[in-house]
């Protein structure tokens, strides 16, 4: 159960004119035959970078889990060719698919995404349940060895089976490893974050603690940075929101407020469906067309667009406001 967190404490945090990192977890669509529409990933791609976030692949969003190790290399592959030799991006670290054992196939996944210059983010295992967190600790050491800089990842059961939320005794095991500079906490829990927070500033401030709670992407108030799936339904009205708070714009309430009506539209119950409600989304705005998901996922019903239609409308004209 989680403890209580003082209101005051939590207000006392707010961080205004804070330069917020944002992350987007891209979404790969899928053509009816099953396959990946790379074609139209790539023009998404392009509009999130573009609009300023730095994209995160092979991600939840982005199917990793469900995709090949060769197919994610191909994603890693296009991904660099569209932003260059140096610009940055982040990748999903998964060892499933591989027919190795999972601590050698997460080196193998990890060894990919360095090839490629791009951030390693740990996607959790079953490798990593019923461990104290010294043995969490120490995965994480051997599967970054020679890794300059990664990310962990908190996910809760809500998103995948094999997700689980760390003790606040292990996370901060993970702030005494050098080469982790930040984790993506997905409990959806506020107070489980706004304690990473406080661990954070106290032991490692140069720490990023990324929200990965799409409930309330108004935790980048509170000194939270972001790597969201919400934010690959419209990374322009991310991007714009982010500097309007760092230039201590109020229109950011509103278009928080605006994007956060999406996020508990999108990311109801059954939460893995909110990828269907992104791709219906995209479609509905005209930034794909005809653009599905993974055959595995789950759908939303055959009105899912009818309810998008107001949100979408909302947040455009939020954005000109």
């Amino acid at each position: 159960m989680t403890e209580p967190y003082p209101i005051e404490r939590a207000l006392a945090r707010i961080r205004p004119n804070r330069r917020i990192y944002g992350i987007t977890a891209v979404l790969l669509p899928f053509k009816e035959n099953g396959a990946p529409d790379l074609e139209q990933f790539e023009r998404h791609l392009r509009l999130t970078v573009k609009a300023g976030l730095e994209p995160a692949i092979n991600m939840d969003t982005g199917f990793g889990p469900q995709l090949s190790p060769a197919l994610r290399r191909d994603v890693l592959a296009l991904t660099r060719k569209v932003l260059g030799n140096s610009a940055p991006f982040t990748s999903g670290a998964c060892a499933l698919g591989y027919e190795d054992e999972p601590l050698a196939a997460y080196k193998k996944s990890v060894r990919d995404i360095l090839d490629f210059g791009a951030t390693p983010i740990v996607f959790q295992h079953a490798i990593f349940n019923d461990r104290s967190g010294a043995e969490i600790a120490k995965l994480y050491t051997d599967i970054l060895a020679g890794a300059p800089r990664a990310f962990a990842f908190e996910l809760g059961k809500q998103f995948a089976p094999f997700g689980q939320i760390y003790s606040l005794e292990t996370y901060e095991r993970l702030l005494d490893l050098p080469n982790l500079v930040g984790a993506k906490h997905s409990s959806l829990d506020r107070r489980l974050e706004l304690q990473r927070l406080d661990l954070r500033d106290r032991k490692r401030p140069d720490w990023h603690v990324f929200t990965g709670n799409d409930l309330a992407i108004d935790m980048v108030m509170f000194g939270s940075d972001y790597l969201l799936g919400l934010s690959t339904f419209d990374p322009e009205a991310f991007a714009l929101r982010d500097n309007w708070w760092a230039a201590g714009d109020a229109r950011f309430f509103q278009l928080n407020d605006a994007l956060q009506a999406l996020g508990m539209v999108a990311f109801r119950d059954p939460v893995p469906a909110y990828k269907h409600s992104a791709a219906e989304y995209l479609n509905l705005t005209g930034r794909m067309t005809n653009a599905g998901v993974h055959p595995s996922c789950p759908r939303r019903p055959t009105w899912e667009r009818e309810i998008l239609e107001p949100l979408a409308a909302m947040i455009e004209a939020t954005k000109r406001a």
